[in-house]
């Protein structure tokens, strides 16, 4: 898989780092209260498994999945509901964990659902953000990294449901999805 990164964008290290000053920031942020954290499978649960660790508040976990890349390399547009959240956040404080912002159209769309459900207040928290993608105005809370207009994959992003294992994060070679 290494073989197919043109370059290292973000460490295992660096990577852990992000988590752990996210994760400190959540636990400030959030003292006294006990927040529900909505994970977007797949590619968010790494990150989200690691700012846990670091997040030092009482804390339920619930995961939603969705899908708008199809297997593709950009987003067709459409986001389509794989699995639905089985919590009641009716009232709740949510933290939507996701591994990247790109379009911003399957952010905008959680968090309208999310809204439509009751929630009292939602905050997003984020491995990556590539505002040069975005076409629909959503913002990031917590942002562990800005990342430029690339294909990126691994720990959690894939390309074709690949290279979500690797440790660290890369710009996929354009000669594996240009085939």
């Amino acid at each position: 898989m290494d073989n197919d990164i043109e370059k290292v964008l973000y460490s295992r290290d660096e990577i852990a780092g992000a988590a752990k000053r996210l994760g400190k920031e959540l636990t400030r942020d959030y003292a006294g209260r006990q927040p529900l954290v909505i994970s977007v499978l797949k590619g968010a649960i790494l990150f989200t498994v690691d700012v846990l660790k670091e997040f030092d508040v009482y804390a339920d976990i619930d995961f939603v999945d969705v899908s708008s890349y199809h297997g593709g390399t950009e987003s067709s547009g459409k986001v389509d509901l794989v699995r639905e959240i089985s919590s009641d956040i009716k009232g709740r404080d949510i933290i939507l964990v996701e591994d990247i912002i790109d379009t911003g159209r399957t952010l905008k769309y959680l968090i309208q659902l999310l809204e439509e459900k009751g929630a009292h207040d939602v905050k997003v928290c984020t491995l990556l953000d590539k505002p040069e993608g975005r076409v629909v105005d959503v913002k990031a809370d917590y942002v562990g990294f800005n990342v430029p207009n690339e294909f990126v994959v691994g720990y959690g992003l894939d390309y074709n449901e690949l290279y979500r294992n690797l440790p660290y994060v890369g710009i996929l070679k354009p000669s594996v999805y240009q085939k």
